[in-house]
């Protein structure tokens, strides 16, 4: 587990590298889910002019 710790003035915050990264990876992996439902139809029209 990687933690980073930021001093800010009299704040202090702890940062979970590993939880920051799974949820980048799920946004990630939303936003491709979103996109592909309208990315799919533009690859097979692109598909379909290139024959």
């Amino acid at each position: 587990m990687s933690r980073k710790l930021i001093i800010d003035g009299n704040a202090v915050y702890e940062i979970d590298e590993d939880c920051m990264l799974r949820q980048r990876v799920r946004d990630e992996k939303a936003e491709k889910s979103r996109d592909g439902k309208y990315g799919d139809k533009e690859e097979e029209s692109e598909k379909r002019n290139r024959l």
